[in-house]
């Protein structure tokens, strides 16, 4: 996917392009995320879609729900999902700043 050490940095456009399908990969990532989670506060605790926008949302974002779950169907899924939630930033995170960093130690000629 990427040019290898020996290979120069391929040119700025390709790189932005590189970058474009990176960040829509984080994005579609999030998104997907973001369903799953309303999916799955509509299903455990009977959340109206709305609320259950807001609660995946806020545990994406690292801020937490603002329902509290009722039901132990509810906590058990709001707690996998607030693991996933925080996987799920680290994982859109590295797929935004991979190829600006390969770029940077292609530039900086890392491996010599």
């Amino acid at each position: 996917m990427y040019e290898s050490r020996k290979q120069p940095p391929i040119p700025r456009r390709a790189f932005f392009q590189r970058l474009a399908v990176h960040a829509v990969l984080a994005i579609l990532l999030v998104i997907g995320s973001l369903g799953i989670g309303m999916v799955g506060y509509a299903v455990t605790e009977h959340l109206p879609w709305l609320d259950a926008f807001l609660n995946a949302a806020m545990l994406l974002g690292g801020m937490g729900p603002v329902d509290m779950p009722q039901t132990e169907a509810g906590k058990l899924f709001a707690g996998m999902y607030a693991l996933y939630a925080g996987l799920i930033f680290l994982v859109a995170v590295a797929l935004v700043f991979t190829p600006i960093l390969h770029r940077l130690l292609h530039k900086l000629h890392w491996d010599q």
